[in-house]
């Protein structure tokens, strides 16, 4: 047994429909502007150049359901609604096919943003780290399995605060598909089960603030909820 100087901290693990078991994870990846109208809404060309990406820890990880607290160093905490990819089988330079078949189930994400500690960063040319990788930041929703629910290529994607919606587009809307994605990452790092894939959000993202309750829906997948707290 290894002699730890610290305890190693628990291994971060989600829900999985219909079992006990957990899903383990151990990288938590992020496509950005993956839908036109969002990267309009951000005042970016809506392209169709390769995708690009940036991480969250995968202690990050918060299930649905969750009350977390307002951030510390921000004034404008935004809501991004997403369909996050599960992996379940190792995939290095793959095919979009071999991508695909390499998914193993989808759950319905939030990912929670410093907007304008982003704002700051991307005007300096820095990294985004502080504005998406902060505590709590990676909301996560009960994982389906591909063999229950289907492959889904298409179908609403609606999120509401306080009641009022705010966002809504199609998963078919999406400017890359999960396969294209899950094939154009793995030709940069080794995928392996452990792995999220958030895959982009729709237009109409914006602030929250403590009280506020968020409920997102992926039509054919399930729900999604969190209230903001108090701040930190």
């Amino acid at each position: 047994m290894s002699n730890f100087v610290f305890p190693p901290a628990e291994i971060p693990s989600a829900a999985v429909r219909g079992t006990d078991a957990r899903y383990a994870v151990s990288r938590i990846f992020c496509v950005g502007r993956n839908y036109a109208d969002h990267a309009r809404e951000m005042g970016a060309d809506p392209t169709r150049e390769p995708p690009f990406y940036f991480t969250k820890p995968a202690c990050a990880l918060t299930p649905s359901g969750s009350t977390v607290p307002y951030p510390t160093e921000t004034r404008n905490y935004h809501y991004e609604m997403e369909l996050v990819l599960v992996l379940g089988a190792p995939v290095f330079r793959a095919s979009p096919e071999a991508a695909l078949a390499a998914i193993w189930g989808y759950a319905p994400g939030l990912d929670m943003t410093r907007r304008d500690l982003q704002a700051a960063a991307k005007a300096a040319g820095k990294p985004w780290d502080t504005a998406k990788g902060f505590d709590q930041s990676a909301i996560l929703g009960e994982i389906v399995r591909v063999a229950d629910v289907g492959l889904l290529q298409r179908g609403a994607i609606t999120l509401a605060v306080n009641g009022v919606e705010k966002q809504r587009g199609d998963l078919a809307d999406m400017i890359w598909n999960p396969a294209e994605i899950v094939a154009n990452l793995s030709q940069l790092y080794h995928l392996q089960p452990g792995d999220l894939i958030y895959t982009g959000t729709p237009a109409g993202v914006g602030a929250v603030v403590p009280g506020d309750v968020l409920e997102g829906r992926i039509e054919g997948l399930g729900d999604i909820r969190l209230t903001v707290g108090p701040a930190a």
